[in-house]
């Protein structure tokens, strides 16, 4: 039997929350930007791309579908590498 509901699973998980036109960042040429978030739980990731709303949709997909992968594999979101023990000498 399983207790979890779709919201627990939902928060352990990360999940796009929203990506909206927005202006360009500070310094960056003009054109059509999108603000971005992605959602686990409490955290949030936020991030600006430019081009069409599909091309940053498809970019966001996958970069919150590798988020999601290296988290089931033990793999820190935040971290460049997992860590493992140190080895015994």
């Amino acid at each position: 039997m399983n207790d979890e509901s779709d919201d627990d699973l939902f928060d352990r998980k990360f999940n796009i929350t929203k990506i909206e036109k927005t202006d360009p960042p500070e310094g960056m040429p003009e054109g059509d930007w999108y603000l971005y978030v992605i959602g686990k739980g409490s955290s949030e990731i936020q991030g600006k791309r430019p081009g069409t709303l599909e091309s940053v949709t498809e970019h966001v997909e996958e970069y919150t579908s590798n988020l999601n992968e290296r988290a089931a594999q033990g793999y820190s979101a935040y971290a460049a590498t997992k860590r493992t023990k140190p080895v015994a000498k």
